[in-house]
């Protein structure tokens, strides 16, 4: 990745600041985003020589200024991971109120990945590679938030469509299906958690060997398992 520039998205906490803190040892020229002006500060603070931009990638006119001010910086973009996500419960035996703010979660979770990578391959189309963090729930939709495994699945049939897109050209798409990570998101929930440098790291490696997805950890059983013995598995990953 030496000299690769790679732009991630939710860069400036959990597994999107693991991935540029690697990305960055790797010696790659780093660009994050984000929201919170605090994140962006404390970026900033420690990774000086990386590009730290605030944006929301659900507004059109932000993802503009983001993809203008890589271009007026580096020129080309070689890696755009796709990151940003909210994780949201939500309780449909409640009535109506749970669909409150489900057009900006599905907008983060699954339309703008959509909306970024078109833009950016419409301005460099021979990326070397696109990734997508979706997981594990893209697979099993978890009990307790049934619109975040919506737009996860959502997410992992767009990737498997866009690699078979893109694969005449030479661009690389990953798709990484995390399990639970010791992130903010997961503060509270009292269960094992991978390290957020491990999740980066096997993402990276499976970059270097252009495999179609990236399944850290306990992850890499979950496909395994849902063929031998699906309804045990979609119990037990469906309640986590």
């Amino acid at each position: 990745m030496q000299d690769q520039v790679v732009l991630i998205t939710g860069g400036t906490s959990g597994i999107g600041l693991a991935l540029a803190d690697a990305s960055d040892q790797r010696r790659a020229r780093v660009i994050v985003c984000a929201r919170s002006d605090d994140g962006i500060a404390r970026f900033s603070s420690a990774y000086p020589k990386a590009l730290a931009i605030k944006a929301d990638v659900t507004v059109a006119a932000d993802r503009r200024a983001m993809l203008d001010a890589v271009a007026r910086k580096y020129g080309r973009l070689d890696i755009l991971i796709n990151n940003a996500g909210v994780f949201t419960e939500r309780d449909f035996t409640h009535g109506p109120a749970p669909l409150d703010g489900l057009h900006q979660e599905m907008s983060l979770n699954l339309l703008a990945p959509m909306w970024l990578t078109a833009e950016a391959l419409e301005r460099w189309p021979a990326m070397k590679a696109i990734v997508f963090v979706t997981s594990g729930f893209a697979l099993v939709s978890p009990t307790r938030a049934p619109t975040y495994g919506a737009a996860k699945a959502g997410l992992h049939g767009f990737t498997e469509g866009l690699r078979r897109q893109l694969a005449s050209q030479g661009t690389h798409v990953l798709e990484l299906l995390p399990p639970t990570v010791d992130t903010p998101m997961n503060a509270g929930r009292q269960v094992s958690k991978m390290a957020p440098a491990d999740v980066a790291k096997a993402t990276l490696d499976a970059l270097d060997k252009r495999r179609p997805q990236a399944l850290p950890g306990p992850a890499r059983l979950l496909p395994i398992l849902l063929r031998i013995a699906p309804g045990t598995t979609k119990r037990m990953v469906s309640a986590t």
